[in-house]
């Protein structure tokens, strides 16, 4: 017998509200994300403006709090000079970056696979992350000599605890079912390490490298205070020096939009290779 043709009409009501529903959803979704962006642009608007409102009514000094407009002259005026001394920087950082982060994952692996070598030299890292990045620029200088490889290293020593720390968490934070599974699944060691520990260390590995994204860019200048002639650590010296404040604070904005930038670009590869982890989404 055939059914009534009103008894599809509820059913195509339901399928109709549930895609009314999703659009909703969908539409909420979307001006969360245009919240979230537009949320800062807004608040930086706002202290600018305030700051630029605030130098001449409250009469401060230009030499000691230039206005955003002065800072921004400096920056279209000088952007030469500020972008050449900014390739050096980048330079160190990021080879900072990798060379740190590489040795401590492989670090890492051999202390998740050793437990002797973790016991052994894991007190020493700590030790050495104690030290003030300060004091280890002159000894890495005196070491090293007065070229980048100094700073490099700098930029390394600061990337490498914080992922060392996150990397061997990640690697032995597996629960014992997942292990037991593997086992019984006549997994090698290698696909245990592969499929099981490395997939659940990545998400504590990104978050160790979104850190050290910001603090490499940190080390690099740093070291840079150090007989340096270019780079944005020297330029901030000589600015300082010199009473230039416009340049001083045009200086930092550069740095900082470069390790704003370097952050982006880790979040990004997060969320590009980790789309299977819903705390990365």
């Amino acid at each position: 017998m055939v059914a009534p043709a009103t008894d599809t009409l509820p059913m195509s009501g339901a399928f109709a509200e549930d895609a009314e529903a999703q659009a909703a959803f969908a539409g909420t979704q979307r001006f969360l994300a245009w919240r979230r962006r537009l949320l800062p642009v807004l608040a930086v608007a706002v202290i600018l403006v305030l700051w630029e409102i605030a130098v001449p009514l409250l009469g401060i000094k230009p030499f000691i709090a230039p206005a955003p407009s002065a800072v921004a002259k400096v920056l279209v005026a000088k952007s030469g000079m500020l972008l050449s001394n900014l390739l050096p920087t980048a330079i160190e950082a990021v080879l900072g970056f990798l060379l740190g982060n590489a040795a401590a994952i492989l670090i890492a692996i051999a202390f998740v696979w050793k437990r002797t070598l973790e016991e052994a030299f894991f007190p020493v890292a700590v030790m050495v992350n104690t030290i003030p990045v300060v004091a280890k620029a002159p000894i890495l200088v005196l070491l090293l000599g007065n070229g980048m490889e100094p700073k490099i290293a700098i930029a390394a020593l600061i990337c490498f605890f914080p992922t060392l720390v996150n990397m061997t968490r990640g690697l032995r934070d597996v629960s014992p079912q997942q292990l037991e599974l593997m086992r019984i699944l006549s997994a090698s060691p290698r696909e245990v390490f592969v499929k099981l520990r490395l997939k659940n260390a990545l998400p504590y590995l990104f978050s160790a490298l979104k850190i050290a994204a910001s603090t490499a860019v940190i080390g690099a200048i740093v070291g840079e205070w150090i007989g340096s002639t270019k780079g944005i650590g020297a330029l901030i010296i000589q600015a300082t020096y010199n009473f230039d404040s416009p340049l001083l604070y045009a200086t930092i904005v550069v740095g900082s939009v470069f390790s704003a930038t370097f952050f982006g670009v880790i979040s990004w590869a997060e969320h590009r290779f980790l789309k299977w982890n819903v705390r990365a989404a």
